[in-house]
């Protein structure tokens, strides 16, 4: 009798385990890594350097905690440093801050993460496709690699830095983590 009622309460159990839905926190964290790229992606062109507080509102829900913190606090120290020099200067970051290309990505393939349930690792293949301008010949498009760095946050997978792995000779290089520090440390 004892065994007939533990293997009903083990039928009764297995099929809520079974149907039990997968967390974001669990889960693959590519699909989060895509989730970012899909808030980027319409941003691409759109005046570049650190996002704007409307701007920030869209990739608050794809970024970390920390990320979102960093993005704020920079912007807060650009406003700073444009009141004192009364415009004078331009901004410190320019161009796309979330790849190694100053253009920024105009595709984007997440491959596949390495990590542990805190943190992981996905490479991304990028593309920029410059688009055709009359009476010039098409540009090349220009292909390349970064990381995104993704932490697993009580939310789920946020990401939280890119590692600029192109090695453009005037594009971003280490994270963009550092460039977000600097910005910030250079305008207390």
């Amino acid at each position: 009798m004892k065994q007939a009622v533990f293997f009903l309460a083990l039928m009764l159990a297995t099929p809520v385990i079974a149907q039990a839905p997968m967390t974001p926190a669990t889960g693959d964290p590519a699909a989060p890594a895509n989730a970012f790229y899909a808030v980027y992606g319409p941003q691409v062109g759109k005046g570049g350097g650190i996002p704007d507080a409307a701007a920030r509102l869209r990739y608050s829900a794809v970024l970390s905690p920390r990320l979102n913190k960093q993005l704020a606090d920079a912007a807060a120290a650009q406003r700073r440093l444009t009141a004192k020099v009364k415009n004078a200067v331009p901004p410190m970051l320019e161009g796309d801050i979330f790849s190694s290309l100053f253009e920024g990505a105009t595709g984007w393939k997440v491959g596949t993460c390495q990590g542990d349930a805190a943190a992981a690792r996905c490479p991304v293949a990028l593309t920029h496709v410059s688009p055709p301008v009359a009476g010039r010949p098409p540009v090349k498009p220009a292909n390349w690699s970064d990381t995104v760095l993704l932490t697993n946050t009580p939310q789920g997978w946020k990401v939280d830095d890119v590692i600029y792995d192109a090695g453009f000779a005037f594009g971003n290089t280490g994270r963009l983590s550092a460039m977000l520090r600097m910005v910030v440390a250079s305008n207390p």
